[in-house]
């Protein structure tokens, strides 16, 4: 399966801002955006054109997938499954995408990015329900536990996480234990709960043409 290797930054800065791609890095002066606030490219800085209709919708589709790190198949095979679930298809959409098990991960603090949470999720180092969970893309279910693994615990890695967790608020729909690197889903997210800055209906436009 291909994956995208280059600088996340420059990603940011095609967008035209923060995809908070690099955890703590994003809140610092480093920053990509902060730095270099234009496209990336020979021609980044030079006149911007008008945006046509389907240009805007293609941006909003490409902001989200870089943001939840998701390729274009498996994106689309997401909406497709949002598409056939009752209620507003776009919520649909961002509902699937987080309940993915690295943006949960992400979600409670157990990671300082999406692209993080993935790592620690293929490496091995979550449960689910006491079992063991090695796939980013698993779809987490209301009463699922997430819980760091016993042996990972004193990792150094993951002591720098418990303490940055510490000074974190998860989103209303999951509750945390930091001490006990243990999260649980309470519910699925509303719309208003998802504070991914994303105009989803430019998504459902884009697929519907």
């Amino acid at each position: 399966m291909g994956r995208y290797t280059d600088a996340v930054c420059r990603q940011c800065r095609r967008e035209g801002e923060k995809l908070f791609l690099k955890g703590d890095r994003c809140y610092s002066e480093k920053c990509a955006i902060q730095r270099k606030n234009y496209a990336p490219g020979a021609h980044g800085q030079g006149r911007r054109q008008k945006v046509s209709e389907y240009g805007l919708q293609l941006r909003e589709k490409q902001k989200t997938k870089r943001t939840y790190g998701i390729l274009e198949k498996q994106f689309h095979n997401y909406f497709v499954k949002a598409d056939r679930q009752q209620g507003i298809t776009g919520t649909n959409l961002l509902i699937l995408l987080e309940r993915r098990l690295d943006n949960v991960v992400y979600r409670l603090g157990f990671a300082s990015s999406r692209k993080e949470a993935r790592q620690l999720v293929n490496h091995g180092h979550l449960n689910i329900n006491s079992k063991k969970a090695t796939i980013p893309s698993m779809l987490v279910k209301v009463g699922d536990v997430v819980q760091v693994k016993d042996t990972s615990k004193e990792m150094v890695k993951f002591q720098e996480i418990k303490e940055q967790a510490a000074y974190k608020t998860p989103p209303e729909w999951l509750s945390v234990d930091v001490e006990n690197f243990t999260g649980r889903v309470l519910a699925y997210p509303l719309r208003e709960q998802i504070d991914t800055p994303v105009s989803e209906q430019l998504i459902v436009e884009l697929y519907s043409r």
